[in-house]
């Protein structure tokens, strides 16, 4: 089994920055892919950014790329979304997830496991 746990999130002003943490517990994760998803109020959850756990390959969103960057600690068990040049369509829910998946998928029901979520809130 595998635990994730999503903090960081919160309300800041347009063009500010944040930085979500999932911290995960549970079985040894090289040969996993954790990811960021959103979904903000009516609307689909969607792909923001993935990382593979052994190598560090990473893949975004085109709507967060140059302004997003995953990254994650191995000793800690930990994935981070620093996020900058926050704007207000960026608002939603942000999920961690992660998946035995081999290749970094960018597809929700690929993901077994899944955090309870954090808000993020962008006011212009």
């Amino acid at each position: 089994q595998v635990h994730l746990v999503e903090s960081g999130g919160g309300l800041v002003q347009a063009g500010g920055s944040l930085r979500l943490s999932c911290a995960a517990s549970g079985r040894t994760f090289w040969n996993y892919v954790t990811a960021w998803f959103r979904q903000a109020p009516g609307k689909e959850r969607e792909f923001v950014a993935n990382i593979r756990w052994g190598g560090g390959t990473t893949s975004y969103a085109d709507s967060v790329k140059g302004r997003f960057t995953i990254s994650r600690d191995n000793a800690k068990n930990t994935v981070y979304l620093q996020m900058n040049s926050l704007k207000p369509e960026d608002t939603a829910v942000y999920y961690c997830a992660s998946t035995m998946v081999q290749f970094p998928t960018k597809v929700p029901s690929d993901y077994g496991y899944w955090g309870q979520g954090t808000q993020v809130t962008v006011s212009s």
